[in-house]
């Protein structure tokens, strides 16, 4: 029975989380408890909680984590100082007069807006009180709509500079070393933030481009779910067009290529777009106290929210090790018929699955580091393995009846819209982001071709 005790502590915690419970106290407090039992019974050794304090310090005093603040904090300022809104009233000018106008404005802005910010709630929520309501006054579908906005807005999971992308690195990186320290390579390579970022490049501009395939798709094979005209006409001078296009698109400019040109860590890059977002809501005269002090309480929050759960993660972890729970893991992965090809199919499966109840970051800090290590044990890609990784969740975003994207967009649409209606409109941005997943996996060069070009 003791043996199966790393499982149980895994199914207590998710039991716990389904109860309602915050999560990083389900993971610290469900993990203490276990370990206390086992103490008891003698089957657990108390010296894996005595690893614990440098553990957290190795947290708190983690370079690349610093990164965190301060992609959200460029994430909120941008949000408040109404880029969005004028991406959305430029894009909409400019595409207006074609059928479907509006909806490959919001995938163009919703894809410039998660290489902006990064954070799938606030893009979601964004898009869908600046566009549903025009969209829907137009005549779009309100399932089209829906769809459209939701898969949108969970971009930011993959195009950079994404936060799941930085937590997924840091992540990596360890299991990655720990891995090649048990295989008995005692000089291990490293695999970076900047090296998750370059591999998503591709994947991420494949994934936008089969969105407005399928919009496009729409127009021609379903005409009754656009307006046949936009309602009134209108053009934009390139003066216009420029002005809201250009502040937004040199601040990504300006990260990633600190970052691909190699001038920058991506925690330095992050410092640069925090503090062109204050400069360009300055400039555009967007940034008041109130503001400010509203950003900063935001960007406080959601990294106190992440930090207490890698915390509440790393006491898990050590108790799920002391159990014997990797040594369990690998029994199964090795047991597997198809060796690495079943091992990642069935990783895969359990993270779609629970992208339904846990959000990516408890996903990250948990499961992550408990599977990478023994899959790369395999010799399986850690950069491919991670925007994988980061795909399927940006997936499980969607999967009703639990995608949290469905839940951002819900809160915010019109009392009108039915959840069955927006549960609809996702179906084929799954397939599509499905379709990615089958492509990546087939041709593993879509993600590593750009890392090995640039870094060798």
């Amino acid at each position: 029975m003791m043996e199966y005790m790393s499982l149980l502590l895994f199914l207590a915690v998710c039991g716990v989380l389904l109860l309602g419970y915050p999560v990083a106290y389900s993971l610290a407090g469900t993990a203490i408890f276990f370990a206390g039992i086992g103490m008891l019974t003698g089957h657990f050794e108390a010296a894996y909680l005595h690893a614990l304090p440098s553990r957290l310090y190795g947290i708190v005093t983690n370079q690349t984590l610093i990164a965190v603040p301060l992609f959200v904090f460029m994430g909120v300022v941008l949000e408040k100082s109404k880029v969005a809104e004028n991406l959305l009233n430029a894009m909409t000018q400019l595409f207006g007069q074609y059928r479907g106008g509006l909806a490959i404005s919001v995938i163009l802005v919703g894809a410039l807006l998660a290489a902006s910010t990064g954070i799938v709630g606030a893009t979601v929520v964004t898009m869908g009180l600046l566009s549903l309501p025009t969209m829907l006054k137009q005549g779009y579908a309100p399932s089209f709509a829906c769809g459209s906005i939701c898969a949108t807005g969970t971009l930011g999971q993959i195009i950079p500079p994404s936060i799941a992308l930085v937590l997924l690195g840091d992540v990596l990186s360890s299991a990655y070393q720990k891995a090649q320290l048990d295989m008995g390579i005692f000089s291990p390579e490293s695999v970076s933030v900047g090296d998750l970022f370059v591999g998503a490049l591709v994947p991420g501009l494949i994934l936008v481009s089969l969105y407005l395939f399928y919009v496009v798709g729409v127009t021609w094979l379903q005409p009754h779910k656009v307006p046949k005209v936009a309602p009134a006409k209108s053009s934009i001078s390139f003066g216009a067009l420029a002005a809201a296009l250009f502040p937004p698109l040199l601040l990504i400019l300006l990260v990633l290529g600190a970052i691909l040109g190699g001038f920058a860590t991506p925690t330095e890059a992050a410092g640069v777009g925090a503090a062109g977002a204050l400069i360009l809501a300055l400039i555009q005269k967007q940034l008041s106290f109130d503001k400010l002090k509203d950003v900063m309480m935001s960007t406080t929050k959601v990294t106190s929210m992440v930090f207490l759960i890698l915390i509440g993660a790393s006491i898990f972890s050590l108790v799920f090790r002391g159990y014997g729970g990797e040594e369990l893991i690998e029994q199964v992965f090795s047991g597997l018929p198809g060796g690495a090809f079943s091992a990642i199919l069935l990783v895969m499966v359990v993270i779609f699955i629970l992208g339904f109840i846990l959000d990516f970051i408890e996903i990250t800090f948990v499961v992550v580091p408990l599977v990478a290590p023994v899959l790369l044990a395999m010799g399986i890609d850690p950069i491919w393995l991670g925007i994988m990784i980061a795909v399927n969740l940006q997936t499980s975003f969607l999967t009703p009846p639990f995608g949290f994207a469905l839940f951002y967009l819900r809160g915010v649409a019109p009392k009108s819209i039915k959840t069955a209606e927006i549960y609809k409109g996702v179906i084929p941005f799954i397939g599509i982001q499905i379709l990615l997943l089958v492509a990546m996996a087939i041709w593993p060069n879509l993600v590593t071709w750009l890392p090995e070009t640039l870094y060798g």
